[in-house]
């Protein structure tokens, strides 16, 4: 199956960082959605360019690489100044003249989703896949295999020759808001939390502790047997959301 066709743009932030993006139009700019990929992840990887095809059916998407991902510069913070990545992706999104502009995030990128609605505002609607809620969690293998690659500089050397992501050396001082804190101050924007049953990496508690931070309007899905972010997320899951997106359309 070919993808719908994408156009390059290079992004901005409000702190110098060059940022990679693509815009993949759908013909009307009722309805804006920007895409904020996981850990490690890329807007140019083949599952989440699948979930931007499906979502290009609902409206324009605008994709993006985190900085230190991929053709991004700068270097990862794993979610504290990546709010800032997001922020340019979504005026980019208003610049290019969508009424409605949407953010979907998976994993990292739903935790700074999340942080960013809270925080900057400026969007529409929020969609948390598979989010963290809180920080430094290493409760499961895949998460202190995670906590390898950042804390150790046999980690971050594997990380940026296995999966281009380069990684910040220092510590996180002030720590950032965590996401449950964040959720508490989105509302009056609908938040819809979507997490699996089958998440190798966050376990269920992380999505209701989101959930009851946050203030209505909200949405809370468990979905059966989802594993975890972009890679297990199905069509047909990513077809619910952007159905849910398209529902919220006059709130």
């Amino acid at each position: 199956m070919g993808f719908a066709p994408a156009f390059g743009a290079m992004l901005r932030t409000a702190d110098g960082i060059r940022i990679d993006a693509s815009h993949t139009p759908n013909g009307s700019l009722d309805l804006g959605v920007v895409v904020a990929h996981g850990f490690t992840g890329s807007w140019r990887e083949r599952p989440t360019r699948r979930i931007v095809h499906v979502l290009s059916g609902f409206g324009g998407v605008i994709s993006f690489d985190f900085r230190g991902h991929g053709r991004s510069g700068g270097v990862s913070t794993v979610g504290d100044l990546e709010v800032l990545d997001l922020d340019a992706a979504v005026k980019h999104a208003r610049s290019i003249g969508y009424e409605r502009v949407v953010t979907v995030g998976f994993s990292m990128g739903a935790a700074v989703a999340v942080r960013h609605a809270g925080l900057h505002g400026g969007v529409d609607a929020v969609v948390a896949v598979s989010a963290p809620a809180r920080w430094y969690y290493r409760g499961t293998r895949p998460m202190r295999q995670v906590h390898w690659a950042i804390e150790q500089w046999s980690g971050r050397l594997a990380a940026r020759l296995a999966k281009r992501t380069r990684i910040s050396t220092g510590t996180w001082d002030p720590v950032p808001l965590p996401p449950h804190e964040a959720a508490a101050l989105i509302a009056p924007t609908p938040l819809l939390i979507v997490h699996g049953d089958a998440d190798p990496f966050f376990p269920l508690d992380h999505a209701h502790q989101l959930y009851e931070g946050a203030k209505e309007p909200k949405e809370l899905w468990i979905e059966p047997g989802y594993g975890h972010a972009e890679a297990a997320a199905t069509p047909e899951l990513i077809r619910k959301i952007g159905r849910w997106i398209s529902r919220t359309k006059s709130q």
